[in-house]
């Protein structure tokens, strides 16, 4: 499901993606973009969650759960959750993903894509690896309950190990603030 072609689609829509900077900080983002991919995808197997039970549905913006209550699990290489993410990014890409939220799941390009549009848009995770804030940021934005009280829980950890292995392919160095 996930290809490079698909990939390299999808970045079409944000030129900015790994082009800002110095060389080192584009490189940092690539790792710290794939780092992240790679725990939330368990390494590309997964395209939708696995716990598909809870309840991602948040009334309380005044964005409604049309799909139903369950439907707003994770999809995609960054797991897009929540109805109003759902909603924002169907906006962005002129589609009602609200309402039907698994054409995330369905349309390679449309999964990096939105997976892009959370990196670079919604999140301030590009943000966070081109002003210098460490991929620390990036965890938090991402799943912050992964941030434990004080030390790093497994998830965390594994994607700064990812992100070190990733660094050190790309021949750059991780910089600081690696943790929650």
């Amino acid at each position: 499901f996930y290809t490079y072609n698909d990939f390299i689609a999808a970045t079409k829509y944000y030129p900015t993606f790994g082009s800002t900077g110095s060389l080192d900080v584009q490189k940092r983002e690539l790792a710290a973009y794939f780092a992240n991919v790679k725990q939330e995808t368990g390494t590309l197997q997964y395209i939708r969650e696995i716990n598909r039970n809870n309840v991602y549905c948040d009334t309380s913006r005044g964005i409604p759960c049309p799909a139903g209550t369950k439907a707003y699990y994770g999809r995609g290489p960054l797991q897009l959750t929540w109805n109003y993410n759902y909603n924002a990014a169907g906006k962005a890409f002129n589609m009602n993903l609200l309402q039907n939220p698994d054409q995330v799941a369905q349309n390679g390009v449309l999964s990096w894509r939105s997976s892009l549009w959370f990196w670079m848009q919604n999140s301030n995770c590009h943000a966070a690896i081109t002003q210098n804030q460490g991929f620390g940021a990036t965890i938090r934005a991402i799943n912050g309950g992964e941030c434990g009280k004080g030390r790093e829980t497994q998830p965390a950890q594994n994607r700064i190990n990812y992100y070190k292995k990733f660094c050190s392919q790309l021949g750059v160095s991780p910089g600081g603030n690696l943790g929650c």
